[in-house]
């Protein structure tokens, strides 16, 4: 869809090299804009993706760039053209690829869940597309659903779209751009965190992408970057995924490069063999079963011909004693009787011994459905198991009475069994019932039957969870408008303020969700700071970003964990171009005080563009210092980590369209006055507050 509202960039109507007039915008990321425009010269639709002025000077991404455009020598349909790098009079860089027509997988995705057989065609054009670019040396680094489009929104036509430099226009995607790494975590294989990239990576992030399509949401990564690179050790939970979908997600998807696909040509030659048909015999259809008749049946029906014709003269005909062979019951074994209910409608199939056994138990299968069964639904057969089968069928029939859904399979006296209660108290009558029939009857059953519903509605969590959640908003891993199906793990994301309430998180969610399980990714935090998080609005980090590192040596902690005798340093970083905003930082430690760190008394200053300073495109707002730093006057805040402050503190950076407590607060000031400062001020204007970006930080021994 082309958005009509004007680019930062480009305006609608603009022409570019005195050829291409821009028609509008498609998409818009952190460093850029993607465009459609015409060619006023051919005619041609094209795409044309331009860097933001900040990133048209920064070499990491003119390299992007360059790297980008080395696509235009890979000539294959399933990969995206590319016509030209080119740069504007203003000094903007700009790529010119081909318009592709259609939704990405993404776009599908928010819409439905992908079809299992949908996705290994996808998978096999996309395959077919790495093997071209992997011939030149190119690797993706960034395949994810974004990145892939279904041109006329048909699977046989998906395309590559978008090499080399990482673009995002989706919410809550993690998107980096660096010097060696452009892919987001959710999708990027274990080494692309290490700095490495390779062609194996791409076949990884192809196979995340499937499971995301096939489960219609994005997969969890972690919510730190500790969490992110212990996960990626890990397999992705393919669980419920049908073959042939799931050998092959596991297969491109293994950790470890050893053991994943070794090629996209590998790739392609595995989803040839399991997509093509299966071959008739020796070229040509297979006879049909039963093959060519024997020889001498001739004979043997004129035989009988003969027999017909001398017992009609002897009487026979009139003596009924023709009837065994003109109207013959046949003799059925295994003794059978199939039956069914559910959303997709009844049905009811098998043998009877007589009309009267076939009446009784077509009443039963009525009375447990409410359908009405075909006349000709149970044949009439001989070989029943003993005389009180079909007695003892109908009174399984009547225990189906109240299941919402439900099949049975009876061979002779064994019965297979499924079926879906509506809860928990149905689950545990209906069981006991169908166990109290096995003893009474003497046959045996195999009981599958599950607590439902068949589809859970993530509403229906999110509602469950809210009364849990006393430490802030705890997130399942699917939208409210997404389901959860039975055998499936729930996911849940957030803060509570004990070891004993998140292992109570399941028992709690046990009335709704059915037979399913609930895995509590949630981080243990101090009830002071659940307090805080309470009161806080349900509003994302958007941009802003919480950086840890260490006062000593100046490297990333991306663990936030700190030892004894530590100097944490902290920064705040957004894009340099996003002002007019107002910021506030604050700690909340494990002895009930807040600390102000921004504004204080030596930087009263609190609009966004006014602090820190500007490196590479993101401004960086540091709060807390090296000692170094306090010692040469630049900082205002440090600490050192010691038995004082051992315990998990939090530091919460707010981001308002105006100042949020007026002038500033106190440097300290407890909990329980924080709580009340920011319930008066969200109650006040609860749309002042932009975005809320927080970290933990853990002091240990």
């Amino acid at each position: 869809m082309i958005d009509r509202l004007p680019g930062d960039i480009f305006r609608q109507g603009q022409v570019l090299n005195h050829t291409y007039e821009i028609e509008g915008v498609l998409g818009r990321g952190g460093t850029g804009e993607v465009y459609r425009a015409r060619n006023q010269i051919s005619g041609r639709v094209v795409a044309i993706k331009a860097l933001n002025a900040q990133f048209s000077g920064n070499d990491d991404y003119i390299q992007l760039m360059r790297r980008e455009e080395q696509m235009r020598d890979v000539l294959n349909d399933a990969v995206v053209r590319y016509t030209e790098c080119s740069r504007t009079e203003a000094g903007h860089v700009f790529l010119v690829m081909d318009f592709i027509d259609g939704p990405s997988m993404s776009d599908v995705m928010q819409r439905r869940r992908m079809d299992p057989r949908e996705l290994m065609i996808i998978a096999h054009r996309v395959a077919e597309g790495l093997v071209a670019a992997h011939a030149r040396g190119i690797v993706h680094r960034d395949l994810s659903p974004d990145n892939v489009v279904l041109r006329d929104g048909a699977a046989e036509k998906a395309t590559i779209i978008d090499f080399g430099i990482a673009k995002d226009t989706s919410t809550g995607a993690k998107t980096i751009v660096g010097n060696e790494f452009a892919g987001k975590y959710e999708y990027a294989a274990p080494e692309q965190l290490e700095g490495r990239a390779e062609k194996r990576s791409d076949l990884y992030s192809l196979g995340a992408t499937l499971l995301a399509a096939f489960r219609g949401q994005v997969p969890f990564a972690g919510a730190t970057p500790g969490e992110i690179i212990r996960r990626k050790q890990n397999r992705l939970d393919t669980e419920g995924v049908p073959e042939p979908l799931k050998g092959l997600v596991d297969w491109l998807t293994a950790p470890a490069l050893a053991e994943r696909a070794p090629s996209a040509e590998a790739v392609v030659d595995r989803l040839n063999k399991s997509l093509k048909p299966a071959a008739t015999r020796g070229g040509r259809a297979a006879p049909p079963v039963g093959g060519e008749p024997r020889k001498g049946r001739g004979g043997t029906l004129a035989l009988l011909f003969v027999l017909l014709l001398g017992l009609v003269g002897g009487g026979g005909w009139y003596a009924g004693l023709l009837d065994p062979w003109l109207n013959p019951i046949p003799v059925a074994s295994p003794y059978k009787l199939a039956a069914s209910f559910g959303p997709d409608g009844a049905s009811l199939s098998g043998n009877a011994p007589d009309v009267t056994a076939a009446q009784q138990l077509a009443l039963a299968f009525t009375a447990a459905t409410g359908a009405t069964a075909p006349k000709d639904a149970l044949s009439l057969a001989q070989g029943i198991p003993d005389e009180r089968w079909v007695g003892n069928v109908a009174d399984l029939l009547g225990l189906m009475q109240g299941l919402p859904e439900w099949s049975m399979v009876v061979t002779d006296n064994t019965v297979a069994f499924d079926g879906i209660a509506t809860n928990r108290d149905q689950f545990d009558q209906k069981r006991s019932a169908l166990q109290d029939w096995a003893t009474r009857s003497g046959m045996k059953i195999d009981i599958g039957l599950k607590t439902g519903p068949r589809e859970l509605q993530g509403q229906v969590v999110l509602d469950a969870l809210a009364p849990l959640a006393l430490c802030g908003p705890l997130t399942p891993d699917k939208g409210p408008l997404q389901v959860y199906g039975l055998g499936e793990t729930i996911t849940v994301t957030g803060a509570m303020d004990s070891v004993e309430a998140r292992d109570a998180l399941a028992t709690a969610l046990e009335a709704v969700i059915g037979d399913r399980s609930v895995r509590a990714e949630v981080t243990i935090l101090n009830k002071d700071l659940c307090a805080v998080r309470k009161v806080l609005p349900p509003v994302g980090p958007g941009d802003a970003v919480i950086w840890f590192g260490d006062g000593v040596t100046g490297a990333v902690n991306l663990s936030g964990i700190y030892h004894a005798g530590d100097n944490p340093v902290v920064e705040l970083r957004v894009p340099a171009n996003l002002t007019g905003l107002s910021l506030w930082v604050l700690v909340v430690d494990n002895t009930n005080n807040v600390f102000s760190l921004l504004p204080n008394e030596r930087q009263p200053e609190h609009d966004i563009q006014d602090l820190g300073e500007i490196i590479d495109g993101i401004r960086h707002v540091r709060v807390l210092h090296s000692l170094d730093e306090i010692r040469t006057g630049k900082g205002v805040y440090s600490i050192t980590v010691d038995p004082a402050n051992f315990g998990k503190s939090e530091i919460i950076a707010i981001l308002s369209k105006t100042s949020l407590f007026g002038t500033r607060l106190p440097a300290t000031l407890s909990v329980g006055g924080l709580a009340d400062e920011l319930a008066g001020v969200i109650a006040t204007d609860p749309g002042n507050i932009v975005s809320i970006a927080s970290r933990v930080i853990d002091a240990r021994p």
